[in-house]
Order: C-alpha cells, then sequence, then structure tokens
C-alpha cells in the first residue's frame, strides 16, 4: 500500500471515472442487484403536478442547513411544491424509523439504513418502486445494489462512506508514523507511540449503540473465514464462539489501554470533541464525522486509518465502505410527483456535489466533482480495497446488538470466551 499521508501528491478530483473503478474495486457481500432499469416502475405517480408540501424524513440533524438551501432552489424551480424536514436522531430513526414513515403522515420522501431497516421497508411495502425510472441512471450503479431487492431498485443509496477510523495525521507525523501499518503489530505499535506523545491513542464511542459498532467493521474484515460473516452468524452456520471472532474479542482486549477512560461508556459527541480538539490521533467512528470535527474548530488535516489485525501476508482489504442513506419515494404519499420531482432534483450532480461539499459526505451521483478539501483528502479510498460494511449485514438488530456488545463487554473486562458465549446464547434464543 502506498504511504497513507503522502501529501505532497496532488490530489485529483474523483468524478464519474473514480467512482466506477471503486464498483469493482469495492463489491461487497449481500450487494444483490441493483435492478433493471428497463423495466416498468410500480405504482409510483411521477408525471402529475408538482406541488403540495413534501415531508422529508431523515436522520441527519447536521446537514439541516445544507438541506435547507437545496430545498428553497427546488421551490424557486417548483414554486407550487415546498418540502419540510422531520428529521429524529439515528438512533431513534433506527428504531421507530418504519412506524413513522409507514401511511405517510410523515415521510413522503424518506431515508433508510443499509441493511436491516432497509429490508423491513421493503418487506411492509412502504417503498414506491423506482426501477423503470430515469433518476436510476443518474447513480453509479456499482454503488445502489443496497437500495434493491430482488432485481426492483426500491431506493437509491445517496451517501457513500468509510466506516474506519478517522486519522489525526498531524498526530501520527508527531508520533514518527508517516504510513499506515500492515499488520496488527504495527497498529498496535503506533497506537503505543501516539501514546507515548501524550495523545489518546483511539477514541472510540463504546457508549453509543448507534456507533460503538463502526469499529467492528474493520476488526473483522480480515479475520473473518468469509465476507458474509455476519450473515453467517445470523444464519447459524458461524457462531460467535467460532474461533475467528474470539480472536476479534482478543485484540479488542489489548485495545483497552488505547481506549479513552471510561469508553464504555462515552458518547459519540464526548470522542468526536476529544478528537476535534486535537488529543487523540484516531475517532474509531468513520469518514462521516469529518464535517462534525471541523464544526467544532479543528484544523488538522484528515485521513483514514483502519486496523489491519492479521500480518500483511493475510490481509485481504485495507478498509471498509458503505453506501447507505438510502432515499425512496413512500407508496402511500399523496404527494408522489413532488416527492419524486425532490429526488430528481438531488440526483442532478450539481446539487449532489452542493450536498456533498457542504455536508463531507461523498455522494453516489454519477458525475460529481468534489470541491471540499477533506474529501478530496479521502477520496483516494474509493479505489482502494475496501469491503461493503459487514455490520449492517446483519437483517435482525437484536442479534447484531448482542455480537456488538459482546466487544464492549470486553473492554469493559470481560473475559473473550464468556463474552461470546453469552452473545451465541442470544443469537440461539433468536433463531429458535
Amino acid at each position: 500500500m502506498s504511504s497513507l499521508f503522502d501529501r505532497r501528491t496532488a490530489l485529483r478530483l474523483l468524478g464519474a471515472a473514480g467512482l466506477g473503478l471503486a464498483a469493482t474495486a469495492c463489491a461487497g457481500p449481500g450487494s444483490g442487484s441493483s435492478g433493471d432499469a428497463s423495466a416498468s416502475p410500480s405504482g409510483l405517480a411521477t408525471s402529475g403536478a408538482v406541488e403540495g408540501t413534501v415531508s422529508f424524513a431523515h436522520w441527519r440533524a447536521e446537514d439541516k442547513a445544507v438541506l435547507t438551501d437545496l430545498i428553497e432552489a427546488f421551490a424557486k424551480k417548483h414554486p407550487d411544491a415546498g418540502v419540510e424536514q422531520h428529521i429524529s436522531p439515528s438512533a431513534d430513526y433506527q428504531s421507530t424509523g418504519l412506524r413513522m414513515i409507514r401511511g405517510a403522515k410523515t415521510g413522503d420522501l424518506f431515508t433508510a439504513f443499509r441493511g436491516a431497516q432497509f429490508d423491513q421497508i421493503v418487506k411492509a411495502g412502504v417503498y414506491a418502486p423506482l426501477t423503470g425510472t430515469d433518476v436510476v441512471g443518474r447513480y453509479e450503479a456499482g454503488l445502489i445494489a443496497p437500495g434493491a431487492r430482488d432485481g426492483v431498485q426500491y431506493g437509491l443509496p445517496y451517501q457513500l462512506v468509510f466506516n474506519m477510523p478517522l486519522a489525526n495525521t498531524d498526530a501520527l507525523d508527531k508520533a514518527g508514523h508517516t504510513s499506515a501499518p500492515k499488520d496488527w503489530d504495527g497498529f498496535l505499535q503506533l497506537l503505543d507511540d501516539l501514546k507515548g506523545k501524550g495523545f489518546t491513542p483511539l477514541a472510540w464511542p463504546g457508549g453509543d449503540s448507534a456507533n460503538a459498532g463502526q469499529l467492528l467493521n474493520t476488526m473483522v474484515m480480515n479475520n473473518a473465514p468469509s465476507d458474509d460473516m455476519f450473515t453467517k452468524i445470523e444464519s447459524g452456520e458461524y457462531r460467535a464462539t467460532d474461533d475467528w471472532f474470539l480472536t476479534t474479542l482478543d485484540q479488542y482486549a489489548q485495545l483497552v489501554p488505547y481506549f479513552q477512560a471510561r469508553s464504555t461508556g462515552s458518547s459519540t459527541d464526548a470522542v468526536t470533541q476529544l478528537f476535534a480538539q486535537g488529543r487523540a490521533g484516531l475517532l474509531a467512528t468513520g469518514s462521516f464525522q469529518m464535517a462534525g470535527v471541523r464544526a467544532l474548530g479543528a484544523e488538522f488535516p484528515f485521513d483514514l486509518l483502519a486496523p489491519i489485525t492479521t500480518t500483511a501476508d493475510r490481509a485481504k482489504y485495507q478498509g471498509v465502505f458503505n453506501t447507505t442513506f438510502i432515499l425512496g419515494v413512500n407508496s402511500a404519499s399523496g404527494v408522489q410527483p413532488a416527492a419524486h420531482a425532490f429526488l430528481e432534483f438531488l440526483s442532478d450532480p450539481a446539487h449532489a456535489g452542493a450536498y456533498a461539499d457542504g455536508t463531507g459526505q461523498h455522494v453516489t451521483v454519477e458525475g460529481v466533482e468534489y470541491g471540499n478539501p477533506d474529501l478530496k483528502a479521502v477520496s483516494p479510498w474509493i479505489t482502494r480495497k475496501t469491503l461493503l460494511a459487514p455490520r449492517f449485514q446483519f437483517l435482525d438488530l437484536d442479534i447484531r446488538t448482542a455480537v456488538e456488545n459482546a466487544a464492549v463487554a470486553v473492554v469493559g473486562g470481560k473475559k473473550p470466551d464468556r463474552a461470546a458465549e453469552e452473545a451465541q446464547r442470544v443469537i440461539d434464543q433468536k433463531r429458535a
């Protein structure tokens, strides 16, 4: 792998060409089909008058101002229509989103998390299928498969994110590391060197269920015997007590000296503040935190750095990515033409680029060029060997919680084998 922190190399804008490479290099498990664009749409009204107020339900409060500007531009184009944002915290949206949008009292246009929530919404019949509409063709085909099931494109994942630790490269430079460690020993040495320079090596939100499991994505990516490891834990083919997962839990135990104090009770806000103040070398969430860190006043340069949990010769992946924030039109909406028109508006490369630059989120819309320097800084990850974030393979959130809580329990002092056994008991009960 080339030097991760070589900032002398000019960063080019990665638009359609770069994302096209990513579609080949980054295809992950459980991606399914992106649907047949020639098929007829089912039940989506796209040709009526663009009028009425669209309720847009999502969980990104930090995007509100950028979306407000886009909504104002949309209203100028369609003076008989408007959009109101209905924003819930991500954890609440994860648990109650389906109940909120069912019937379309809220959420004429709505978002969904990849995996369990998307699957639930499809099964509930809330999506008006997009297959056959022109808007599908505005996206990189290799990146929107998480919004499809059984050949039908129900939703369009809008965000391309990297669920791996965000790095303060100034801190890493001070610790004597100008390239990414290629194995587990090297990663531990990096953390030790950061600690020796007075930094909290790895800020981890162990008390936040929405983000505590982000680190697990990279901890298992090279340990697991197959890319669909969590699908197989849920089905019973693999078990939480298998050697590969016990190894992962043991490695969490090795990380304990490098987390901040009381890490199992720490919120995402607290560790983001710690990182933004320049007191931590790594923030164990993902690229989606870049804008939030900047909003807190951070001026140091960013990159991404994933723990490689094996030897260099056994490492299959350099990191993980996800396509999420899946946009969909509600099948029960009374303003479907307006909701679809706003979806088309957001899917225009110019508007998607404005969203990306304003929110610090890469997008899956084809042809977008990024002006945001942080997006350009981490854009090389678009073409690296990455795995589709495995924590979202779980379709049963109770099973996902049990597996993720095993790691939290180990950091809290529980023996790895005991934590694994307790997780497996929950899995067995759910599968009974």
